[in-house]
């Protein structure tokens, strides 16, 4: 039987998404499907409420594109799944945390699969890059998103040139959120996930909505479409138990105690 290249491992409210396909961790058309029925299956799920996205080994988290496969038929245009390239992307209806952890070599489809997660943490020796234009193809994700995250003339150089980032100017750059040593990265990671998932879970899905959904929209337009109850994590979060309880556990001095509904 062949082995998987998704290793994943539930701790409590935590799913932890391991990308292993040695040697580099690149993704090919199967492993991006996987990946999708993976997250989504994350996404549908009310046990769980934040997930970690790492790569095997200490030094590829991903390249992105697996080029091998391609060259043996895999078509770049190919089916990738149902939340598209690394089942993040084009995931509809993800409204749960996900961190990436970022362990090693990080470019092409891999920084464009970080860029996919909420918060980005990487190990001291990690690098990123859009080495796509070396290569003759552009880094279509990266050229919608990256402009967004960082300063436009940094992200641009980045396209225009393939040039890398050591972590340090990728922190420096707003792309990252914290650098750690490699021996504690997943450490961290999970530290962290661990005080997220113990939030409230409505809240944090009515968070990834508004933030996804008003990305592009006025502030007035934004806040009206709250106040009319038509984001629907919102309108949930508002109806809810946990409201409820949020304002108890304040008055009567204790710790909340959040059901997810």
């Amino acid at each position: 039987m062949t082995e998987t290249p998704i290793k994943t491992k539930r701790d409590g409210a935590v799913l932890e998404v391991t990308l292993d396909r040695p040697k580099a961790n690149a993704i090919d058309l199967a492993t991006s499907r996987i990946m999708g029925e993976i997250f989504r299956d994350f996404r549908d799920d009310p046990e769980l409420r934040v997930a970690i996205i790492t790569g095997a080994g200490e030094k590829f988290f991903c390249p992105g594109w697996d080029l091998k496969a391609a060259a043996d038929g895999d078509a770049v245009d190919g089916d990738y799944g149902v939340g598209g390239f690394g089942g993040l992307q084009e995931l509809r209806g993800l409204n749960k945390p996900i961190i990436a952890a970022v362990n090693g070599i990080c470019c092409g489809g891999g920084l464009e699969l970080a860029l996919s997660a909420d918060i980005i943490i990487a190990a001291e020796h990690a690098t990123f890059a859009l080495p796509e234009i070396r290569s003759g193809t552009v880094a279509d994700a990266a050229s919608i998103k990256l402009p967004k995250r960082i300063p436009y003339h940094i992200a641009m150089e980045m396209l225009f040139t393939g040039r890398w980032l050591d972590s340090a100017e990728a922190a420096r750059w707003g792309m990252i959120n914290h650098i750690h040593p490699a021996d504690q990265l997943m450490a961290k990671a999970r530290e962290m996930a661990t005080l997220i998932a113990s939030g409230p879970p409505l809240v944090n899905e009515a968070i990834k909505e508004i933030v996804r959904e008003a990305e592009n929209m006025k502030f007035q337009d934004a806040m009206n479409k709250i106040t009319q109850s038509q984001f629907e994590t919102v309108d949930v979060l508002y109806n809810s138990e946990d409201q409820l309880e949020g304002a108890r556990a304040f008055a009567e001095k204790r710790a909340p105690v959040w059901k997810g509904k």
